[in-house]
């Protein structure tokens, strides 16, 4: 912490606050990222319209940045621990913001989904070596622990509020704003992080060519076909061809993964990464609350749009108390996690998350915003800002700096992974209890709600059993992460 007697012009004072500077740089940037998941949801009707897509070939709109951002996570974590963080980021942010400069300005569907495919890459690339960055720029274990917890809180944050500003641009202006307003905020960007942050590696250069090749092709191959198979199950049986093939493809890719890393010499993700109890617990309930998290979000606006036919922004709008209520699960997890641990954290976040989606469960056809949906979308909001901030540093609990970018990746690609189980299974549910209601002869608005209703029921299941895994399976997870290999931070001018 800085000293109250220092003011900016001594010189650790200053390199203090260019730290907090930092890291409000790189928060805003991993916020862009990740709101360019969901921001498209509420647009897709006018992108459908004006570049003519299928209805089937809308949805690549949304799965060419999860397959490309999933499948190559663990790639970009390597990769910046090996050739430099703050190299990664900068090339992650430039080609993120190319390519949202073309999606704006996309003639075609098959030139938004090419975008789109650039566009996940860039997130791949620049949001481990983000995450890598802020960890090493706090040395301090409590300071850490509250920078880690307001990154990883400001990301679920942006995956939250992309319908409220999704409508509003809506509202305001065309859909190809969605994507322009990205530029101004990367050039933003990559000009701070040059001048807060200098280079940090966790190897020599030379290492980079002694990177298992082979095990990134295997990983991304295998991630990228098994979202691909699970996102295909939305829309087709699980015994379709469709579904099994690439389901099968990437189980088999990541088995065959796990074989070669047991022999690389210089493996991608060395196996010992996995020992550790309570970070591969964090990676699973990661996936359980993603699932449900992705899922109620997906649900809930055709709930909004098909069942009570809100407009785009009456829906962005909607969705409003939740950024609000899951910003102040953000503020008080970052006091509270070096008090109480992230154990209890994580427990009580996803225990809120339980009970505000078994509340959801109460929404009806014809009933009120106010009394059925946002009771339940208020706790859901802050449990989940209460588990950001402890997934983030469960995550990296026990590793190295030389494998912080990596524990970032392998987060972040289970958070993708989990998100297209959650839209695979759970959607699916939905989807299907509702016909089978309509076969019965209930109206489509009542059939959507029970489909929705039931899709929650399971999805509350889903996040007492991340309750139950944390208290269970958890060691004591202290804040601290041993580091060496230091961020340098420029020289006052």
């Amino acid at each position: 912490m800085t000293d109250p007697g220092r003011t900016l012009t001594d010189p650790i004072a200053a390199a203090d606050a260019r730290r907090w500077k930092a890291l409000c740089v790189l928060a805003l940037m991993q916020f862009m990222l990740v709101l360019d998941i969901t921001v498209v949801n509420v647009a897709l009707p006018q992108i459908r319209t004006e570049l003519g897509f299928s209805q089937a070939g809308l949805a690549w709109v949304i799965d060419a940045y999860v397959l490309m951002a999933g499948g190559l996570l663990l790639l970009g974590g390597r990769l910046s621990d090996l050739l430099g963080r703050r190299r990664m980021f900068l090339v992650g942010i430039t080609l993120f913001a190319v390519a949202s400069a073309l999606s704006g300005a996309a003639t075609g569907p098959g030139m938004l989904i090419a975008c789109r495919f650039a566009q996940g890459a860039a997130e791949a690339l620049a949001a481990p070596a983000a995450f890598g960055l802020v960890a090493l720029l706090f040395p301090d274990a409590k300071e850490r622990a509250k920078a880690i917890g307001i990154f990883g809180g400001v990301a679920g944050l942006g995956g939250t509020l992309g319908p409220v500003i999704s409508g509003l641009i809506l509202h305001a202006s065309s859909w190809r704003w969605i994507f322009f307003i990205n530029i101004p905020v990367a050039a933003a960007t990559i000009v701070a992080v040059r001048r807060l942050v200098d280079e940090s590696r966790a190897m020599a250069p030379r290492a980079a060519g002694r990177t298992d090749v082979g095990g990134a092709v295997l990983v991304t191959a295998g991630l990228v076909s098994l979202v691909y198979g699970l996102i295909q199950a939305a829309s087709r049986p699980w015994g379709a061809s469709q579904v099994l093939v690439p389901l099968g493809a990437g189980l088999a890719l990541l088995l065959l993964f796990v074989a070669r890393e047991h022999t690389a010499a210089n493996p991608l993700v060395p196996l010992h990464f996995f020992t550790n109890r309570t970070r591969v617990t964090a990676n699973v309930v990661t996936l359980c609350f993603a699932s449900v998290f992705f899922t109620l979000f997906f649900l809930m606006t055709f709930y909004f749009q098909q069942v009570h036919h809100y407009t785009a922004l009456r829906t962005g709008l909607a969705y409003l108390p939740f950024g609000i209520a899951i910003s102040a699960g953000i503020g008080v997890s970052s006091k509270l996690v070096t008090r109480i641990g992230v154990k209890a954290l994580l427990g009580v976040g996803f225990v809120l998350g339980a009970i505000g989606v078994f509340a959801l469960t109460g929404i009806s056809a014809h009933g009120s915003y106010l009394t059925e949906v946002l009771p339940g979308m208020v706790l859901m909001a802050v449990g989940s800002g209460l588990c950001f901030c402890g997934f983030a540093n469960a995550s990296v609990h026990g590793v190295t700096s030389e494998d912080a970018s990596l524990a970032s990746g392998v987060q972040t690609a289970v958070q993708q992974v989990g998100g297209a189980l959650g839209l695979a299974v759970l959607a699916t549910l939905a989807l299907r209890h509702a016909t089978a209601a309509m076969r019965h002869g209930v109206g489509s608005a009542a059939a959507t709600t029970a489909g929705t209703v039931a899709a929650f029921r399971i999805g509350a299941v889903i996040m007492i059993v991340g309750a139950v895994s944390v208290w269970l399976l958890f060691e004591r997870v202290t804040t601290e992460v041993p580091v060496r290999a230091e961020v340098a931070l420029p020289a006052p001018v």
